[in-house]
Protein backbone atom coordinates (compact mmCIF):
# COMPACT_ATOMS: atom_id res chain seq x y z
CA UNK A 1 0.00 0.00 0.00
CA UNK A 2 1.78 3.10 -1.27
CA UNK A 3 1.37 6.66 -0.04
CA UNK A 4 0.94 9.41 -2.63
CA UNK A 5 1.37 13.15 -2.16
CA UNK A 6 -0.30 15.00 -5.04
CA UNK A 7 -0.40 18.77 -5.52
CA UNK A 8 -3.11 20.42 -7.58
CA UNK A 9 -5.30 17.44 -6.71
CA UNK A 10 -8.71 19.11 -6.74
CA UNK A 11 -9.23 19.00 -10.51
CA UNK A 12 -7.79 17.88 -13.82
CA UNK A 13 -4.83 15.55 -13.89
CA UNK A 14 -4.20 15.75 -10.15
CA UNK A 15 -7.74 14.62 -9.42
CA UNK A 16 -7.49 11.82 -11.99
CA UNK A 17 -4.24 10.55 -10.50
CA UNK A 18 -5.68 10.65 -6.99
CA UNK A 19 -8.75 8.67 -8.09
CA UNK A 20 -6.60 6.04 -9.82
CA UNK A 21 -4.29 5.65 -6.82
CA UNK A 22 -7.21 5.27 -4.40
CA UNK A 23 -8.93 2.77 -6.69
CA UNK A 24 -5.70 0.74 -6.68
CA UNK A 25 -5.82 0.52 -2.89
CA UNK A 26 -3.17 3.14 -2.20
CA UNK A 27 -3.40 6.05 0.20
CA UNK A 28 -3.34 9.66 -0.94
CA UNK A 29 -2.59 13.05 0.56
CA UNK A 30 -4.35 15.40 -1.85
CA UNK A 31 -3.11 18.99 -1.69
CA UNK A 32 -4.85 21.96 -3.30
CA UNK A 33 -5.68 25.57 -2.60
CA UNK A 34 -9.36 24.63 -2.49
CA UNK A 35 -10.01 21.14 -1.14
CA UNK A 36 -13.83 21.36 -1.25
CA UNK A 37 -14.07 19.54 -4.63
CA UNK A 38 -12.40 16.54 -2.97
CA UNK A 39 -15.20 16.02 -0.45
CA UNK A 40 -16.81 13.23 -2.47
CA UNK A 41 -13.53 11.30 -2.67
CA UNK A 42 -13.06 11.65 1.08
CA UNK A 43 -16.49 10.09 1.61
CA UNK A 44 -15.84 7.31 -0.89
CA UNK A 45 -12.42 6.43 0.56
CA UNK A 46 -12.57 7.10 4.31
CA UNK A 47 -9.23 6.51 5.96
CA UNK A 48 -7.36 6.45 2.66
CA UNK A 49 -7.56 10.11 1.63
CA UNK A 50 -6.28 13.14 3.50
CA UNK A 51 -7.21 16.53 2.10
CA UNK A 52 -4.55 19.18 2.62
CA UNK A 53 -5.15 22.90 1.96
CA UNK A 54 -1.94 24.19 0.40
CA UNK A 55 -0.65 27.09 -1.67
CA UNK A 56 2.57 25.75 -3.21
CA UNK A 57 3.89 29.26 -3.84
CA UNK A 58 4.30 29.66 -0.06
CA UNK A 59 7.59 27.90 0.78
CA UNK A 60 7.00 27.72 4.52
CA UNK A 61 3.47 26.43 3.99
CA UNK A 62 4.85 23.74 1.70
CA UNK A 63 7.35 22.58 4.33
CA UNK A 64 4.64 22.42 6.97
CA UNK A 65 2.27 20.70 4.55
CA UNK A 66 4.81 18.02 3.65
CA UNK A 67 5.43 17.41 7.36
CA UNK A 68 1.70 16.85 7.80
CA UNK A 69 1.55 14.64 4.71
CA UNK A 70 4.40 12.43 5.92
CA UNK A 71 2.82 12.13 9.35
CA UNK A 72 -0.61 11.26 7.97
CA UNK A 73 0.33 7.73 6.89
CA UNK A 74 3.86 7.42 8.22
CA UNK A 75 5.73 7.70 4.93
CA UNK A 76 5.75 9.10 1.38
CA UNK A 77 6.26 6.89 -1.65
CA UNK A 78 5.09 8.80 -4.71
CA UNK A 79 5.19 12.59 -4.96
CA UNK A 80 3.34 14.19 -7.88
CA UNK A 81 4.24 17.83 -8.50
CA UNK A 82 1.16 18.71 -10.53
CA UNK A 83 -0.03 22.13 -9.29
CA UNK A 84 0.11 24.81 -11.95
CA UNK A 85 -1.68 27.45 -13.94
CA UNK A 86 -1.52 29.19 -17.30
CA UNK A 87 -0.49 32.76 -18.08
CA UNK A 88 -2.08 33.31 -21.47
CA UNK A 89 -0.86 36.20 -23.60
CA UNK A 90 2.03 37.63 -25.55
CA UNK A 91 5.32 38.33 -23.82
CA UNK A 92 5.00 42.11 -24.30
CA UNK A 93 1.55 42.14 -22.70
CA UNK A 94 2.30 40.42 -19.41
CA UNK A 95 2.78 42.51 -16.27
CA UNK A 96 5.59 41.91 -13.81
CA UNK A 97 3.06 40.83 -11.21
CA UNK A 98 1.52 38.27 -13.57
CA UNK A 99 4.89 36.85 -14.57
CA UNK A 100 6.19 36.50 -11.03
CA UNK A 101 2.93 34.96 -9.80
CA UNK A 102 3.04 32.45 -12.64
CA UNK A 103 6.57 31.29 -11.90
CA UNK A 104 5.86 31.25 -8.16
CA UNK A 105 3.40 28.41 -8.76
CA UNK A 106 4.61 26.61 -11.88
CA UNK A 107 8.33 26.62 -11.13
CA UNK A 108 9.10 27.62 -7.56
CA UNK A 109 6.12 25.74 -6.13
CA UNK A 110 7.43 22.49 -7.58
CA UNK A 111 10.93 23.26 -6.31
CA UNK A 112 9.64 23.99 -2.79
CA UNK A 113 7.83 20.64 -2.77
CA UNK A 114 10.91 18.78 -4.01
CA UNK A 115 13.10 20.42 -1.37
CA UNK A 116 10.61 19.48 1.35
CA UNK A 117 10.07 15.83 0.37
CA UNK A 118 13.66 14.80 -0.40
CA UNK A 119 14.74 14.57 3.27
CA UNK A 120 11.86 12.15 3.97
CA UNK A 121 12.57 10.04 0.90
CA UNK A 122 16.29 10.01 1.59
CA UNK A 123 15.71 8.85 5.18
CA UNK A 124 13.56 5.93 4.05
CA UNK A 125 15.87 5.13 1.12
CA UNK A 126 13.15 5.14 -1.51
CA UNK A 127 10.58 7.24 -3.30
CA UNK A 128 9.50 8.40 -6.73
CA UNK A 129 9.04 12.07 -7.63
CA UNK A 130 6.90 12.80 -10.69
CA UNK A 131 7.50 16.29 -12.05
CA UNK A 132 4.56 17.18 -14.27
CA UNK A 133 5.77 19.37 -17.12
CA UNK A 134 4.50 19.55 -20.70
CA UNK A 135 5.11 18.10 -24.12
CA UNK A 136 5.84 21.72 -25.09
CA UNK A 137 8.58 22.17 -22.51
CA UNK A 138 11.23 21.75 -25.18
CA UNK A 139 10.45 25.11 -26.77
CA UNK A 140 8.36 28.26 -26.65
CA UNK A 141 5.13 28.99 -28.48
CA UNK A 142 3.32 32.26 -29.05
CA UNK A 143 0.83 33.31 -26.33
CA UNK A 144 1.84 30.48 -23.96
CA UNK A 145 5.51 31.34 -23.76
CA UNK A 146 5.58 31.82 -19.99
CA UNK A 147 3.90 28.46 -19.43
CA UNK A 148 6.48 26.77 -21.63
CA UNK A 149 9.31 28.68 -19.96
CA UNK A 150 8.26 27.55 -16.50
CA UNK A 151 7.92 23.94 -17.61
CA UNK A 152 11.27 24.08 -19.42
CA UNK A 153 12.99 25.39 -16.31
CA UNK A 154 11.34 22.69 -14.19
CA UNK A 155 12.41 20.08 -16.74
CA UNK A 156 16.04 21.17 -16.46
CA UNK A 157 16.00 21.45 -12.66
CA UNK A 158 14.37 18.04 -12.40
CA UNK A 159 17.06 16.43 -14.52
CA UNK A 160 19.63 17.82 -12.10
CA UNK A 161 17.53 16.62 -9.16
CA UNK A 162 17.44 13.10 -10.59
CA UNK A 163 21.25 12.96 -10.64
CA UNK A 164 21.50 14.35 -7.12
CA UNK A 165 19.07 11.97 -5.41
CA UNK A 166 19.75 8.75 -7.32
CA UNK A 167 22.39 7.59 -4.78
CA UNK A 168 19.69 7.70 -2.08
CA UNK A 169 17.33 5.33 -3.89
CA UNK A 170 15.05 8.15 -5.03
CA UNK A 171 13.68 8.10 -8.58
CA UNK A 172 12.63 11.15 -10.59
CA UNK A 173 10.51 11.12 -13.74
CA UNK A 174 9.72 14.22 -15.78
CA UNK A 175 6.17 13.58 -16.96
CA UNK A 176 5.64 15.57 -20.15
CA UNK A 177 1.87 15.75 -20.46
CA UNK A 178 0.00 16.22 -23.69
CA UNK A 179 -3.17 18.24 -24.07
CA UNK A 180 -5.95 17.07 -21.76
CA UNK A 181 -9.25 18.64 -20.76
CA UNK A 182 -8.01 19.78 -17.35
CA UNK A 183 -9.65 23.19 -17.15
CA UNK A 184 -6.24 24.83 -17.53
CA UNK A 185 -7.56 27.20 -20.21
CA UNK A 186 -10.54 28.19 -18.07
CA UNK A 187 -10.31 27.97 -14.29
CA UNK A 188 -6.51 27.81 -14.31
CA UNK A 189 -5.85 30.72 -16.63
CA UNK A 190 -4.65 34.27 -16.07
CA UNK A 191 -5.07 36.38 -19.20
CA UNK A 192 -3.04 39.41 -20.21
CA UNK A 193 -4.56 42.65 -21.49
CA UNK A 194 -4.61 42.09 -25.27
CA UNK A 195 -2.59 44.48 -27.42
CA UNK A 196 -4.32 45.18 -30.77
CA UNK A 197 -1.05 44.67 -32.65
CA UNK A 198 -1.26 40.93 -31.93
CA UNK A 199 -4.87 40.43 -33.01
CA UNK A 200 -3.99 38.82 -36.37
CA UNK A 201 -1.75 36.34 -34.57
CA UNK A 202 -4.46 35.58 -32.01
CA UNK A 203 -6.90 34.78 -34.82
CA UNK A 204 -4.35 32.51 -36.47
CA UNK A 205 -3.65 30.68 -33.22
CA UNK A 206 -7.37 30.22 -32.49
CA UNK A 207 -7.85 28.67 -35.93
CA UNK A 208 -4.83 26.44 -35.41
CA UNK A 209 -5.98 25.12 -32.02
CA UNK A 210 -9.69 24.78 -32.77
CA UNK A 211 -12.23 24.04 -30.05
CA UNK A 212 -11.20 20.52 -29.07
CA UNK A 213 -10.35 20.59 -25.35
CA UNK A 214 -8.60 17.24 -25.55
CA UNK A 215 -9.33 13.89 -23.90
CA UNK A 216 -10.45 13.47 -20.32
CA UNK A 217 -7.62 13.47 -17.75
CA UNK A 218 -8.72 10.04 -16.57
CA UNK A 219 -7.37 8.58 -19.81
CA UNK A 220 -3.84 9.56 -18.73
CA UNK A 221 -4.08 7.94 -15.30
CA UNK A 222 -3.37 4.35 -16.45
CA UNK A 223 -0.04 5.51 -17.88
CA UNK A 224 0.93 7.01 -14.53
CA UNK A 225 -0.10 3.84 -12.69
CA UNK A 226 2.07 1.76 -15.03
CA UNK A 227 4.92 4.24 -14.63
CA UNK A 228 5.05 4.03 -10.83
CA UNK A 229 5.07 0.23 -11.02
CA UNK A 230 8.31 0.19 -13.03
CA UNK A 231 11.40 -0.86 -11.04
CA UNK A 232 13.56 1.38 -13.26
CA UNK A 233 11.34 4.21 -14.53
CA UNK A 234 12.51 6.58 -17.29
CA UNK A 235 13.82 10.06 -16.60
CA UNK A 236 11.34 11.48 -19.11
CA UNK A 237 8.01 10.20 -20.36
CA UNK A 238 5.66 11.80 -22.89
CA UNK A 239 2.04 11.05 -21.96
CA UNK A 240 -0.20 11.02 -25.01
CA UNK A 241 0.05 9.29 -28.38
CA UNK A 242 -0.64 12.44 -30.42
CA UNK A 243 1.72 14.46 -28.24
CA UNK A 244 4.46 11.86 -28.72
CA UNK A 245 4.23 12.36 -32.48
CA UNK A 246 4.29 16.16 -32.13
CA UNK A 247 7.39 16.06 -29.92
CA UNK A 248 9.17 13.86 -32.43
CA UNK A 249 8.33 16.36 -35.18
CA UNK A 250 9.61 19.28 -33.10
CA UNK A 251 12.82 17.44 -32.30
CA UNK A 252 13.36 16.66 -35.97
CA UNK A 253 12.76 20.28 -36.98
CA UNK A 254 15.24 21.47 -34.33
CA UNK A 255 17.88 19.00 -35.52
CA UNK A 256 17.42 20.09 -39.12
CA UNK A 257 17.84 23.74 -38.12
CA UNK A 258 21.08 22.96 -36.26
CA UNK A 259 22.42 21.12 -39.29
CA UNK A 260 21.46 23.92 -41.64
CA UNK A 261 23.65 26.32 -39.66
CA UNK A 262 26.41 23.91 -38.69
CA UNK A 263 28.91 25.79 -40.86
CA UNK A 264 28.36 28.93 -38.80
CA UNK A 265 28.48 27.10 -35.47
CA UNK A 266 31.83 25.54 -36.32
CA UNK A 267 33.52 28.89 -36.96
CA UNK A 268 34.01 29.19 -33.19
CA UNK A 269 36.38 26.82 -31.36
CA UNK A 270 34.37 26.46 -28.12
Amino acid sequence: MRVWFITGASRGLGRAFAEAALAAGDRVVAAARNIDPLADLAEEYPGSLVRLPLDVSDRQAVREGVDRAAAAFGRLDIVVNNAGGLLFGMLEEATEEQIRAHFDVNLFGAIWVAQAVVPYLRAQGSGHILQVTSMGSGGGFASVGFYGAGKSALDSASQALAMEVEPFGIKVTIVQMGGYNTGLFTAGTTTTQPHPAYEPLRVKLAEMWGEDAGPDPSTAAPVIMDLVDLPKPPLRLIVGSHSYDLVQQMDQARTEEYRAWEHLSRKAPG
